[in-house]
C-alpha cells in the first residue's frame, strides 16, 4: 500500500497542495517542510524520469485532467492549491484554474517573471515553437535547440540546419534530421559555460523559451555577448488566477488565504 501524502496525524492543520517541478515549487517546499502550521506536499508531472528529492512528500503523475484533480482536491481535502509549475505548462494550469474553481478551493500561481530584452539583444519574437521553426528562415544554419525535448519534433519540419539539442532527458522518439547532436544537462548553466559551448559548437542561432529565472538565462546573456539571434517563443497568456512571483510573497498569500480569521483581524 502506498504510503499517505498528506501527514495523517496533523489534524487540524490545514493542507496545501503544490503544482511543481520548477526551482520555485522547490524553494517554497523547502520553506513549508519547516512550518508546522501547515501539512504540505508537492505534484509533479513526471516529465522528468529521474526527478531531483524533494523537500516534501510527492506524487508524480497526472490527475486525469482538470476533473481528476477536482476530485483529488475533495478527497484529500486541500485547502489551498498553488500553481508553482514551469511557466508554458499551460495544460496543467488551465486545469488547475478549472479544478478550484469548480470545487471552490482558493488557488494562486508562483510564477517567475519573464525575461526582458536588454541593450544588444537581438530578439526574434515567436508565439509558438511551431513559429520558432519558419522564423530560423530557409538557409542553412547552425542552430542551438534550448527548448527541452516535449517540442522538438517540430523542427524535423527544417532539415537544412545544423542543431545542436540540450535537454535533460533524451528526445524520444530521437529526431529524425540529418545533423544534430545531442547534449543531456540539467541547469542552472553559467554564462562562461555558455559562451564557451556556444564558440565551440560555432552557433549561429539560438531557439529558447521565455522561462524567466536565473538558472538557464545564461544562454541569453552569452548570445548577447556574441551577437547572436535569439528566436524567443514567448509565453502565452496564463489562466486569470492570483499571482505572486517570489517565495516570499508566495508565503504571505499562503498566510493570508490561511491563518485564523482572527489573526487577520476580520
Amino acid at each position: 500500500m502506498a504510503e499517505p501524502l498528506f501527514d495523517m496525524s496533523a489534524t487540524g492543520r490545514p493542507r496545501i497542495l503544490i503544482l511543481g517541478g520548477t526551482t520555485e515549487a522547490r524553494q517554497l517546499g523547502e520553506r513549508l517542510a519547516t512550518d508546522p502550521r501547515y501539512d504540505a506536499a508537492l505534484s509533479l508531472a513526471g516529465r522528468t524520469a529521474d526527478p531531483r528529492p524533494q523537500p516534501l512528500p510527492t506524487r508524480v503523475g497526472g490527475f486525469g485532467g482538470a476533473e481528476g484533480l477536482a476530485v483529488f482536491l475533495r478527497e484529500e481535502n486541500i485547502c489551498l492549491l498553488v500553481d508553482a509549475t514551469h511557466p508554458f505548462a499551460a495544460r496543467i494550469s488551465h486545469n488547475a484554474a478549472t479544478a478550484a474553481a469548480a470545487t471552490g478551493k482558493p488557488l494562486f500561481a508562483l510564477r517567475r517573471p519573464a525575461w526582458e530584452a536588454q541593450p544588444g539583444d537581438r530578439w526574434t519574437r515567436v508565439a509558438s515553437v511551431a513559429e520558432a521553426v519558419s522564423a530560423l528562415g530557409a538557409a542553412p544554419r547552425r542552430v542551438f535547440l534550448a527548448i527541452g525535448r516535449q517540442e522538438a519534433f517540430h523542427f524535423e519540419k527544417a532539415p537544412q540546419h545544423s542543431y545542436l539539442v540540450r535537454s535533460v532527458d533524451p528526445v524520444t522518439p530521437p529526431l529524425n534530421l540529418p545533423d544534430a547532436t545531442a547534449i543531456l544537462a540539467h541547469g542552472p548553466f553559467a554564462e562562461a559555460d555558455e559562451l564557451d559551448l556556444l564558440r565551440q559548437q560555432a552557433i549561429d542561432v539560438i531557439v529558447a523559451k521565455n522561462s524567466g529565472g536565473t538558472a538557464t538565462y545564461g544562454k541569453i546573456a552569452a548570445a548577447r555577448k556574441l551577437g547572436l539571434e535569439v528566436v524567443m517563443v514567448e509565453r502565452h497568456k496564463p489562466a486569470d488566477v492570483p499571482t505572486v512571483s517570489t517565495c516570499d510573497e508566495a508565503l504571505e498569500r499562503i498566510h493570508q488565504f490561511l491563518s485564523p480569521v482572527k489573526d487577520r483581524g476580520v
